[in-house]
């Protein structure tokens, strides 16, 4: 058999792996049997390298075939859904798309991730809810399918263990931005679910891994056609990454703000995103004529209370307690009776008169990661309480002095450099012409 070091020189140099070579790789690391600097190093050449079409498909069968592939009974034929966004600032799409499909009539066995660079995790928002737990066994996510029609939970230990292995190494490689890992982390997880129908939300722009649409164009044509050749519907959207999606970042404040959308009071972005998705799978499963009438019913499940209704009774499946999902799920709920408040709020001032031209969203992101809301410091652990709360939008006119941004932060206190980078995420323009731009540019359905 070729040595682990041969596999790496042969793809550093260039070559392109064999099936049997890949399944080898792939094998070693669920087996936990290569170093994990081999790991980082195959990871690194794939990244400058690249793999061909064949490569990416066999990489991508083999981290779905590294553990336990799902099943599910005879009715649920054509139901069995799931989206994925490519991450972003802001990014609750997921916690609001899911419960709305449940309410369709979908199933829908959301495996989420957690932060990954500077992108917050749906997980990670999620556990900022007292109880809520997002380890879930293969059986205990079938019967929460059953009674709610909706999950959202982490990789089980048997499910695509070699993308949990894989994943938590792109992070700490900057590997993160590699197509065909993107692909094969990606799509395992959903072929490892047995979906009839999965969307893609490929994000371009600032904050996003691909910085300019034709890039994302070509990744969401290979996650398309990877996807459909594991025997999925699979479409995709291309969504820009701008600034922020809705108005808050950080984990417990992206909560509060996804629960404020499924009680009808949500930003308009944040439902073109949800209404997008959820229209796209509603139609792929003949639930919806057209992509238009799913949107429709995407949108009256989650002004009409249905979808809040299933987002209770999944965290009440998930392990948090009715009097908690209650006190988060009423008219006027005391979020922070809840969820944990940060010990200290802070006000940015605008600096100038005129119009709000953008907003950053990578700049916030990565000021936040560096406060506790993300990975970066050295300890990996998150402060659910840190974020913050835009309190301007795009086209709006503002005078010298007002509040823009509210901060949610733990001692010690944002550096004075850290407040000026803030402060540098804000564009006003004394004569700003605002232009409203298409938050999804395109879509990719099926062949």
């Amino acid at each position: 058999m070729t040595s682990m070091p041969d596999l790496i020189r042969k793809k550093r140099d260039g070559g392109a792996l064999s099936e049997e070579e890949i399944r080898t790789f792939i094998r070693c690391v669920t087996d936990r049997t290569i170093e994990e600097c081999q790991t980082g190093a195959m990871l690194m050449a794939i990244w400058q390298k690249g793999m061909v079409q064949e490569e990416i498909k066999t990489l991508t069968r083999e981290i779905m075939s590294s553990g336990e592939v799902m099943s599910w009974p005879e009715e649920w034929a054509g139901l069995v859904v799931d989206k994925h966004s490519t991450g972003g600032v802001g990014d609750k799409v997921s916690l609001v798309l899911a419960p709305a499909l449940a309410a369709c009539g979908c199933k829908v066995p959301m495996i989420s991730g957690r932060g990954l660079g500077h992108t917050g995790g749906t997980l990670d928002k999620l556990e900022s809810i007292p109880g809520f737990n997002v380890r879930q066994s293969t059986a205990q996510i079938q019967e929460i399918l059953r009674s709610v029609g909706c999950c959202i939970v982490g990789q089980t230990e048997l499910l695509v263990p070699a993308d949990r292995i894989l994943y938590a190494r792109r992070d700490v490689t900057s590997t993160v931005d590699s197509p065909p890992l993107i692909a094969g982390s990606i799509i395992s997880k959903k072929g490892a679910e047995s979906l009839y129908a999965l969307v893609l939300d490929v994000k371009f722009g600032r904050a996003a891994l691909y910085k300019d649409m034709d890039s994302a164009r070509e990744l969401a044509q290979l996650l398309v056609g990877v996807g459909t050749d594991l025997g999925m519907r699979t479409a995709a959207v291309l969504s820009r990454m701008d600034t922020v999606i809705g108005r808050c970042v950080g984990n417990s404040l992206e909560v509060m703000e996804s629960l404020e959308t499924l009680k009808g009071k949500g930003p308009a972005d944040l439902m073109e995103l949800v209404t997008a998705l959820g229209g796209i799978l509603l139609q792929m499963t003949d639930m919806a004529s057209n992509e238009l009438e799913g949107r429709r019913k995407i949108f009256d499940a989650v002004i009409g209370g249905a979808a809040l209704g299933k987002f209770q009774a999944m965290m009440e499946a998930q392990g948090v307690a009715k009097e908690t999902t209650l006190k988060l799920c009423s008219a006027h709920g005391d979020y922070h009776s809840v969820l944990k408040r940060s010990q200290h709020q802070m006000e940015l001032e605008t600096l100038s008169d005129g119009v709000v031209v953008d907003v950053c969203g990578l700049t916030l992101a990565e000021i936040l990661n560096k406060l506790g809301a993300g990975r970066s410091r050295a300890e990996g652990l998150i402060n659910h309480s840190v974020g913050a709360e835009l309190l301007v939008s795009l086209g709006q006119r503002v005078r010298k002095g007002e509040f823009w941004l509210r901060l949610h932060y733990e001692a010690p206190a944002p550096s004075a450099e850290q407040i000026s980078h803030l402060q540098g995420a804000l564009v006003v323009e004394e004569r700003g012409n605002y232009v409203v731009e298409d938050l999804v540019i395109n879509v990719l359905l099926p062949k």
